[in-house]
């Protein structure tokens, strides 16, 4: 579905990624794990269409997406939920799902998407017409992750769900990940920092250091590699 090959990025002349090479096959769930300034947001980025890669290649569904503009791409079926949730603050919660259902897919299943983002996460039933600026920080994730769902996306990119968020509700939102995997069928990339959660689920796994991917496999050989355990498993 999704062919990253030799992608080259940076900002102000600093190397972000350095020939980073990542697929990711329709119905998998990937994860991108690795430390701070590693380039995983980059990477997502580049997906998006918010930084142009410098070389190299992104192909989505066969189709070269570099050539795509950003704003044609979630169209494509390619749904960005981003680092910090970024939900729209002086909105409601239902404005921002409604944001969501921009695409000509989103507008075409918007109620049966409504009424599934509404069940993974009830409390956006319960404040729909609350501000999501006054919502907490778990509640926007959930916000944000809804408005990715809300444009039918075929392949959801979920960066850092966690981030900032206690653990009993991070735990939640992964949970939450899993099921709209199931029971949706979606293929989902995921960057994330907490490398034990991000590796439990997924199907294939990437360690991304300094821009480059220094090693990659599936679930059960990630998780069984001793460097990953020792690293980011602390064992």
């Amino acid at each position: 579905m999704l062919e990253l090959e030799n992608i080259r990025a940076g900002y102000g002349g600093l190397t972000a990624l350095a020939g980073v090479s990542v697929t990711v096959a329709e119905g998998d769930f990937v994860s991108i794990v690795g430390p701070n300034g590693a380039g995983k947001t980059t990477l997502f980025k580049c997906i998006s269409g918010i930084v142009t890669p410098t070389d190299g290649r992104i192909s989505f569904n066969g189709r070269d997406l570099l050539g795509v503009r950003p704003c044609d791409r979630p169209h494509l079926g390619i749904a960005h939920v981003p680092e910090g949730r970024q939900v729209f603050p002086n909105l409601t919660v239902l404005e921002n799902l409604e944001m969501g259902a921009h695409t000509e897919a989103g507008r075409a299943a918007w109620t049966r998407n409504l009424d599934y983002a509404c069940t993974l996460f009830p409390v956006l039933a319960e404040r729909r017409e609350q501000l999501a600026g006054t919502l907490s920080g778990g509640e926007q994730q959930m916000l944000a992750i809804g408005r990715g769902l809300a444009s039918e996306p075929r392949l959801l990119m979920l960066d850092e769900p966690s981030m900032g968020l206690a653990p009993t509700i991070a735990d939640l939102i992964f949970e939450r990940i899993a099921s709209i995997r199931h029971e949706r069928k979606v293929t989902i990339l995921l960057v994330e920092q907490r490398a034990v959660e991000a590796l439990e689920y997924c199907d294939r796994g990437y360690v991304l250091e300094t821009g480059r991917v220094v090693l990659s496999g599936t679930h059960d050989a990630l998780l069984a590699d001793d460097r990953v355990r020792k690293a980011y498993l602390g064992m």
